[in-house]
């Protein structure tokens, strides 16, 4: 709890009249000194405009005296308020789109282990499929959001593209820590035209970090839980350094847990740090740095056979025999990021506003899959590479490697804009630019007797009989991006209209080279894509807003197996071409919506897309390694509404309802081999026609708990519908309680989440899509082979029990 004086002592001889407009004045200073958005994570305790106003009577009424106005806030030392609509799951939304987020109300009740991608899965049109009940592992997770996987997904960390420019998978855990993030928005459909995104034409997930503190101190919080979890989180505030205005905080923590099926563990380090400083209304300079290290053991993706016959059983074996490159320690994935940026925001007059965000990432690790290799007969590229310089199993004759996928990627970039103001009209101009290094050689390890690697690294990889490390890809890409955009806006009817029309221009140029033997050397692709974007938004009273848009979106293919020639290592015949089809995804969509704010809030929203060349992501297996590339799923259209309901806290609870119908179905025939599938009309993969959440949430200040329950229809698998999952429920609970203050414990609490009630495992989405998984004819008269997908193990039930506490 904290005090803050907003206004001087007031003199005896001023009138009535000056002492009420001070008033009004202290009033809207007190929400400036807590959250700029008034459900915002640090959102503060204020007087309501109907006590503001009895309170303005009695001054008026009243002989003016000395007096101090003193607000107070609740604000808990994890950040939480009490007061966000829906128990922190619907925060209020200004954006002409359909749009939802979280508050600290939300985040802090949730298992410290989860990612974001976790955390949304209630919101409308998410699709989140867990593979691991403390939600940990980004790499084996599906998220998508009305139909659209997460790799047509933009993901902005402060404002920064932070998902790798090349495979477009938002690891949000290596991000930033749970207790360091004060909220997350969704934006459904197309991503804003300011954006430096060019893969989002399914939505927007912007996370933002919390603020450094004001006044020295800090933040604990101890974790422990099922398949011995631990984890240990610390964050120091340093308060104002010296009288320069700047603050800052840094944080450490480490995990560890057992995977939940299966052997193995999943070790994490990570440390977030901030500067900020602020000055004047709207400047700011804000230094940013995160470090993320994890190691982890893949889980085995089944086909819905092998998942019939064996359940949360099927997996990697645990202990390891002679040629079994099945053995869980030969899957193993290891990855380590940098992330530095320094957002920048200047208010230059009353009239312009600079906006600069520079930023570098860097990452680096590896990706590893068991095989086996014939020491004689084996190819690099189409060229025989035997006799290999590794010695065979003395029972199979074969040798058992891991086939080792080791990656370097350096990303920075810029994005500035200047916002020009006057009067009615608000007109932004602005330019991104990225430059994107990436290296990944494939290299081959033995296994010795014991099943043990002790170079999964690749540095001293098997060798061909020339000495040239063997491998079956050695492939390095460089990416430009160039985008600008110029966005008008324009404010009417005593600002109770909107208009805003946008034009955005981006350029995408990747060049690849590939030193394999046989395969092309040079090979790469330019996309230029104009985006132009209209919206509206009317204010039918102070609580009540309806809103139209109509957007364009542009993704190019993710992952650079699309770009290589593929060649088997057991045969030395070419699997797949360079120029394979590698044309961009484009959307069009349409949104109409309303919002009602209030004790009770209402959004909702009909939706309308139609894509070109739609880009499904998927893995496929090269050489024992599973990499991942996209496949051109021809055009498809979406027409659906979702809708959320939340209500404020009353008598301390906070209930919630969201909910998706989408109707997704594909237009037209897709090619296999000389024929075609008929695929003209069926559903779309990955989007179930139902999805929906119920939401319950309690807090009195001491007690308090939340309830979700998400639930997720059918889907299918397969382009053809001839295989589908069905569809589940999860349900998870979260309790605890706390204390005011104990000796320099600053609200201390104790808080229980209870994930994936009553389950003990479910087919939780797509991990591979397959065309066809029955034998099928094709339009022509062609016999098509059927291929089975395989899907994601959602997770078993969990506890974790968290002790936190501020200082």
């Amino acid at each position: 709890m904290k005090s803050l004086i907003c206004m001087p002592r007031a003199s005896s001889s001023f009138p009535d009249s000056t002492l009420v407009s001070m008033l009004m004045l202290a009033t809207a200073l007190s929400s400036l000194c807590g959250s700029p958005e008034a459900d915002a994570a640090t959102e503060t305790s204020s007087t309501t405009t109907e006590e503001t106003s009895r309170e303005q009577k009695k001054k008026s009424s009243a002989p003016a005296h000395p007096e101090y106005v003193t607000v107070k806030s609740h604000t808990t030392a994890d950040g939480t308020t009490g007061r966000t609509a829906g128990g922190g799951l619907m925060p209020q939304q200004r954006s002409p789109h359909a749009q939802s987020g979280l508050t600290r109300d939300y985040i802090a009740r949730q298992s410290p282990t989860e990612s974001p991608t976790a955390m949304i899965a209630a919101l409308p049109g998410v699709i989140y499929s867990a593979n691991d009940p403390l939600g940990t592992n980004d790499d084996q997770q599906g998220l998508s959001i009305r139909g659209l996987d997460q790799t047509e997904i933009g993901y902005l960390f402060e404002g920064v593209p932070a998902a790798p420019p090349l495979f477009l998978m938002p690891y949000t855990s290596a991000t930033a820590d749970t207790e360091n993030i004060s909220s997350v928005t969704l934006t459904q459909g197309a991503a804003e035209a300011t954006a430096p995104l060019y893969n989002a034409v399914g939505g927007q997930l912007s996370v933002h970090m919390i603020k450094p503190r004001k006044t020295a101190g800090g933040f604990m919080d101890l974790s422990y839980g099922s398949y011995a979890l631990n984890r240990e989180f610390l964050r120091l505030d340093s308060g104002e350094i010296g009288h320069t205005g700047v603050t800052g905080f840094a944080s450490f923590s480490y995990r560890n847990a057992n995977q939940w099926r299966g052997a193995g563990d999943s070790p994490r380090y990570h440390v977030d740090s901030r500067l900020l400083r602020e000055w004047g209304t709207g400047s700011s300079a804000s230094l940013i740095f995160s470090f993320n290290r994890q190691r982890q053991y893949y889980l085995r993706a089944p086909t819905r056979k092998q998942w019939d016959a064996s359940g949360t059983h099927f997996n990697y074996s645990s202990h390891y025999t002679e040629g079994d490159s099945s053995y869980y320690l030969l899957q193993e994935n290891a990855r380590a990021q940098t992330l530095l940026t320094a957002p920048l925001e200047f208010r230059l007059n009353r009239h312009f506003h600079l906006s600069l965000t520079p930023y570098f990432i860097y990452v680096s690790g590896y990706d590893g899959f068991g095989t086996t290799l014939d020491p004689q007969h084996s190819y690099q590229g189409n060229q025989p590479a035997g006799p290999l310089q590794a010695s065979a199993g003395p029972r199979t004759g074969l040798i058992t490697a891991v086939a080792t996928d080791t990656f370097k990627q350096a990303h920075s970039g810029i994005t500035a804009s200047l916002r020009w103001d006057a009067g009615r009209n608000s007109l932004t101009g602005g330019a991104w630019y990225s430059y994107y290094d990436y290296s990944n050689p494939s290299r081959y390890a033995a296994v010795d007797a014991n099943g043990g690697v002790s170079n999964m690294r690749g540095y001293y990889p098997i060798l061909t009989a020339s000495g040239d490390p063997l491998t079956s890809y050695n492939s390095h890409l460089v990416q430009q991006v160039n985008a600008l955009f110029v966005q008008d806006r324009f404010h009417a009817l005593s600002n109770r209209l909107t208009l805003s029309a946008t034009f955005r221009a981006i350029m995408v140029t990747r060049t690849v080279s590939n030193q394999l033997a046989g395969a092309r050397y040079r090979n790469g692709a330019s996309y230029f894509s104009p985006q132009p974007q209209l919206s509206a938004s009317y204010d039918l009273t102070p609580n009540d807003q309806i809103f139209l848009n109509g957007t364009t979106g542009f993704r190019a293919p993710s992952g650079i197996s699309s770009y290589n020639d593929r060649f088997s290592v057991a045969t030395g015949a070419q699997t797949r071409s360079a120029t394979s089809d590698t044309r961009p995804e484009y959307s069009i969509g349409e949104e109409v919506g309303y919002r009602h704010t209030g004790q009770v809030n209402v959004s909702a929203a009909l939706f309308n897309y139609n894509f070109t060349n739609r880009q499904i992501s998927t893995t496929s297996n090269l050489n024992g390694a599973l990499v991942t590339e996209s496949l051109n799923g021809g055009g498809q259209t979406a027409r659906g509404a979702q809708l959320e309901v939340g209500l404020k806290p009353w008598h301390h609870f906070s209930p919630y309802l969201s909910g998706q119908y989408i109707h997704a179905t594909i237009d037209n025939n897709l090619k296999s081999g000389m024929d075609y599938l008929p695929t003209r009309g069926k559903k779309a993969i990955r989007t179930p026609d139902f999805s929906g959440s119920l939401g319950l949430s309690y807090d009195d200040t001491h007690l308090f708990g939340q309830f979700t329950l998400n639930y997720v229809g059918p889907t299918y698998s397969t382009f053809m519908n001839d295989e589908r999952i069905p569809g589940f429920m999860t349900a998870n609970l979260s309790v605890g309680y706390r204390l005011r203050q104990v000796g320099f414990a600053r609200s201390p609490q104790i808080q229980l989440n209870l994930i994936n009630l009553g389950q003990s495992g479910y087919l939780s989405g797509v991990n591979s899509v397959s065309a066809n998984a029955r034998t099928t004819q094709g339009v022509y008269g062609t016999t098509i082979a059927g291929k089975a997908p395989t899907y994601f193990v959602g997770g078993g039930f969990a506890g974790v029990v968290s002790v936190s506490t501020g200082f």
